[in-house]
């Protein structure tokens, strides 16, 4: 821009400036217009003030009109809950009020809303890892209540809706005595109500529970003969893995006229109704500990059910478990039903000393199996429960072995003579090398008998190995003695031991898992390298008589490795240990025994005539009588 434009804006900008300055309001134009102003102002503040006072009175008119309609809820409510309670409506309302029994192992927590036990700690327990004692169950996870049907049917009341009256506030049992607490549900009725009495000896963990009924037949329907107690819980996690629960947790029921049952805990949900015969208990059953009803009497089969469900995605809740159990009403002016709960832990001896089976609910092994774990494990474990659990299970190989020694020995003795006639075997061999099968076979077991060697004897161990070792597979994931008994580097020998955990990985979690355990390794180790021991210095020609149980024979530590891998430690532990004393005892029978000396004895044995049984003519005969069948069948 040049200088001449510049002089041109500077004179108009002047001409504007005076213009406006002359043509603007006088003072006293500007007075004026101030006070009109400031007028309009206090008139428009004057009929703000009055809107703002009808706001107010509106409003007040408002709360006054939603006070009464209030008190008219009110009104309204009660009408509501006196039609729907009727002579119980006066326990409809109240404060909830939490109310404790205890004594030294267990405490219970119980509301005054339903008079229902909602919590209970056992008191010489607790969680991996902490200290505080274990909470069996919260209020969070448990609901019990009594359904009663009241005038004629026409309402069906429950008393977890219900406010009662407790006795006492907190009761603790002293030592060696016992003591109660009374729950009473009153009604409008005069002499009508029920009560709740939970009962709690000393270092028991047996909670009573009576069921009374005093005047109610005035307000229960008269055909009526029976109420519905429900139950249901969800089952809290409580153990280091959660998934090995999910595999123990189950519902068992027991009839008063049968032994124990139970739901499958592998399957994801099933419902049980329990209309075979009047029921003695149900128990909702843990890995290690459990809790469970039992009638005083019998609990009635009509419409009676146990449900399970299983929680898989939950990381809190193992499985939820719902049972209705019906109880019998007479109409008498004063009755009662008798019951009590079990809340405590797995233990055999414990569960065994209440009677009524319920040491039943303790996975011991099939039929026969169990008693090894009744007679022998179970005894050992209460006996030396004081030493380490590591060093228990250390007995209990030494004890098993001792006992299986006599045949160990004659194992050994078989395997050897088995050995020494190995020159005879492979002449056989040579001989029938493009021969028939069947005839070599023939003679090699003819030679067996002369020699008096028994080529099945090596199987006899494993056979009465087996029995013992699928009992302590049922019972020592289950076992409570083990439970938190950590051994070397194990912390829990009922679980399994993790030297190494990494990671879910696809096909091989399915088949192997995610971490790997050091006793399941050693259980695996020392297998093959008894199995290789025992096919070439004790039987070296059964496997090159049989290469396909040769295989067998390696292939099944490598399955046993996939499934002790999550599997508990103390039983991978037991394994091994057995493995390395049948190693020591091996070696002690191959530096007493001389083979020289039993091919004395083979050759003396082969001089006199062989004896032939029964059984073996027979077989003979068979084998002759399809040895002619193969023959006809060539020729046709």
């Amino acid at each position: 821009m040049d200088k001449n434009s510049l002089i041109g804006l500077g004179i108009i900008a002047a001409i504007l400036g005076i213009w406006l300055f002359f043509s603007g309001p006088s003072k006293e134009q500007q007075a004026i217009a101030k006070r009109k102003q400031d007028s309009v102002a206090l008139v428009q503040k004057k009929l703000a003030d009055e809107e703002a006072k009808k706001i107010v009175a509106n409003t007040n008119k408002v709360e006054d009109t939603l006070k009464a309609a209030v008190v008219m809820s009110d009104s309204v409510k009660a009408a509501i809950v006196n039609d729907a309670y009727r002579d119980f409506s006066i326990a409809a309302k109240g404060t909830e009020e939490i109310t404790t029994i205890e004594n030294d192992v267990l405490k219970a927590y119980i509301t005054n809303k339903g008079a229902q036990v909602i919590k209970v700690e056992l008191k010489k327990y607790s969680r991996s890892g902490q200290t505080a004692p274990l909470i069996l169950f919260d209020k969070d996870s448990t609901n019990f209540s009594l359904k009663l049907d009241a005038y004629e049917r026409s309402r069906i009341l429950s008393t977890d809706s219900f406010y009662f009256k407790a006795s006492e506030k907190a009761v603790v049992v002293p030592s060696s005595g016992n003591k109660s607490i009374t729950f009473k549900l009153e009604t409008s009725k005069p002499g009508s109500y029920i009560e709740f009495v939970y009962s709690l000896k000393d270092k028991d963990y047996m909670l009573g529970c009576d069921v009374r009924f005093v005047g109610m037949d005035k307000i229960i329907s008269s055909n009526v003969d029976q109420m519905t107690l429900n139950w249901r819980m969800n089952l809290p996690s409580q153990e280091k893995y959660i998934e090995k629960e999910q595999e123990a947790a189950t519902a068992y029921y027991k009839f008063t006229i049968d032994k124990p049952d139970y739901i499958n805990p592998r399957t994801p949900e099933e419902e049980k109704p329990l209309n075979d015969a009047p029921i003695k208990w149900v128990s909702f059953k843990q890995q290690f500990f459990n809790s469970t009803l039992i009638a005083q009497t019998e609990f009635l089969k009509d419409g009676s059910f146990v449900k399970m469900a299983g929680r898989p995605n939950s990381t809190t809740i193992v499985k939820a478990i719902n049972t209705d159990l019906g109880i019998p009403y007479n109409h008498l002016p004063n009755e009662k039903f008798g019951m009590k709960f079990y809340f405590g832990p797995n233990d055999y001896k414990t569960l065994k000393g209440y009677g009524d089976d319920l040491e039943q609910i303790i996975p011991t092994g099939w039929s026969i199996f169990s008693y090894i774990n009744k007679w022998m494990v179970i005894p050992l474990f209460d006996l030396l429960g004081n030493m380490n659990m590591g060093l228990v299970i250390l007995i209990l190989t030494l004890v098993v072995k001792i006992l299986l020694l006599p045949i160990a020995y004659k194992t050994y003795m078989s395997g050897a003579r088995m050995r020494v006639l190995k020159p005879e075997t492979d002449a056989l061999a040579a001989k029938y090398k493009d021969g028939d099968p069947m005839k070599k076979q023939q003679e090699t077991m003819a030679l067996y008998r002369k020699a008096g060697v028994n080529p099945l004897s090596g199987c006899i161990p494993l056979l009465l190995q087996f029995p013992i070792l699928i009992a302590l597979f049922a019972f020592i994931p289950a076992a409570i003695e083990l439970r938190q008994k950590g051994f070397l580097w194990a912390d829990d020998l009922s679980t399994y031991d993790s030297i190494w955990t990494f990671g879910k990985v696809s096909i091989i979690n399915s088949i192997y898992g995610d971490h790997v355990s050091l006793f399941a390794m050693l259980m695996f180790v020392s297998t093959i390298i008894y199995t290789w021991m025992n096919s070439s210095m004790l039987q070296p020609q059964q496997g090159a008589q049989m290469p396909g149980m040769k295989f067998m024979m390696y292939f099944m530590p490598v399955i046993f490795l996939a499934v002790m891998n999550s599997y508990a430690a103390g039983l991978s532990w037991y394994y091994f240990l057995a493995n390395m004393i049948t190693f020591l005892q091996t070696y002690a029978f191959k530096w007493i025994i001389d083979d020289k000396k039993i091919r004395a004895k083979i050759d003396e044995n082969m001089k006199k005539p062989v004896k032939v049984s029964n059984f073996q003519k027979k077989l003979e005969q068979m084998t002759k009588e399809r040895q002619q069948q193969l023959s006809t069948g060539k020729k046709k």
